[in-house]
């Protein structure tokens, strides 16, 4: 898609600073209608809701190295910290030359007509729209990974390793592209919905409080994790209290049985929501080795 294509994309954009965008994902209506009404809402610990309008807000580089990464904040499905793990990711990532791509994607219980369905419709159509715009963007299309907290870890899983899944009607040109990212980091995720692990508010927001074992099933994301699913990235602490740290082991050992290559961390101390990394903590060292990481696939030089 050319630059003079996204036009209309680029008419709804605010910019908030010279080096970020805003971008709507959709031309129109997402897929299905519905939505809340009004303006997002940001609380005081700068955690989004009431989002009528998914988009991505673009975070360029002073010196693009061509690697983009889209990033997914948690949040439960309820809200997306964007103050506490999307912000601060988003910068680590630019000063580094990769151009950052924060989405803003639908809450599933904020009345959209898709449902289940409508956060990862966001994550497949943003992947979409990245790749369609890489030469505009300063962008490799081939270099387009993904990097998701708590429950936008469970978001970007799934779009990962359900990435055939047709989530959508294709609506545009954007739409031919690949949905698959090329490398994904899953930092807490949540990834599975199925007993015993089933008490997270993604679970009760995606499926409901009384799911069948079916339906927790098809929304977990190891259900899905094939041998086209990216190499993976797992980050997790053994003393989390809300995604159970069982959840990365799970994840792992799904792609080591599908032949998926997987670093995983485990760090002893940290809890949940650690973001970047909590001071004090083995947390902190999560970042580098995320770096580590990114710069053997080449997304860091």
């Amino acid at each position: 898609m050319a630059a003079a294509a996204f036009a209309p994309f680029l008419g709804a954009a605010r910019a908030a600073a010279p080096n970020e965008a805003q971008l709507t994902l959709w031309p129109g209506n997402p897929p299905g209608g519905g939505g809340p009404g009004g303006e997002a809402i940001t609380d005081k610990k700068g955690a989004v809701s009431n989002i009528g309008r998914p988009s991505l807000t673009r975070i360029a580089p002073l010196q693009p190295n061509g690697a983009a990464v889209l990033i997914a904040a948690g949040g439960g499905y309820k809200r997306i910290e964007m103050a506490m793990e999307a912000d601060p990711a988003a910068a680590w990532l630019a000063a580094r030359g990769i151009t950052a791509f924060v989405l803003s994607y639908r809450l599933p219980g904020e009345g959209w007509a898709a449902g289940t369905a409508c956060a990862l419709q966001d994550a497949q159509r943003a992947i979409r729209l990245i790749r369609a715009n890489a030469r505009s963007f300063g962008v490799h299309p081939q270099k387009v990974g993904v990097l998701g907290f708590s429950a936008g870890g469970h978001l970007l899983g799934l779009a990962s390793a359900w990435s055939d899944f047709a989530s959508y009607t294709a609506i545009d040109s954007v739409d031919e592209q690949s949905a698959k990212p090329d490398a994904c980091a899953l930092i807490y995720p949540v990834i599975t919905l199925e007993a015993p692990y089933d008490k997270t508010s993604t679970r009760k927001v995606l499926v409901g409080k009384d799911p069948s074992q079916a339906q927790a099933r098809e929304w977990s994301v190891q259900t899905h994790v094939r041998a086209r699913c990216p190499d993976m990235f797992l980050a997790q602490a053994e003393d989390d209290p809300i995604s159970d740290p069982h959840n990365t082991l799970i994840m792992a050992q799904a792609c080591r049985d599908a032949g998926v290559p997987v670093e995983m961390h485990r760090f002893t101390n940290g809890k949940h929501g650690f973001g970047m990394g909590r001071p004090g903590t083995e947390t902190t060292q999560w970042p580098e080795q995320y770096a580590a990481w990114l710069r053997a696939r080449k997304f860091l030089g």
